[in-house]
């Protein structure tokens, strides 16, 4: 996922879609153990895509507190 869209994307909505890539690097860290992961890659930009979305949480959050 790209961080320009991530950035237009609201806190609520960032946070309902780290939310999704944590269930879904669950679900693929099951499927790699059982052996039934065949795009192992998938993995990596699941865990990329959370820190995208952890490190603008932070940058916004670092922002508000400046501010505020």
């Amino acid at each position: 996922m790209k961080v320009s869209v991530l950035r237009d994307m609201s806190r609520e909505e960032l946070l309902e879609k780290l939310k999704e890539l944590r269930e879904g690097l669950f679900n693929l860290r099951f499927q790699h153990v059982t052996g039934q992961l065949e795009n192992t890659a998938q993995m990596g930009k699941n865990r990329k895509d959370i820190a995208r979305i952890l490190t603008i949480l932070g940058e916004t959050a670092r922002k508000s507190a400046v501010k505020g």
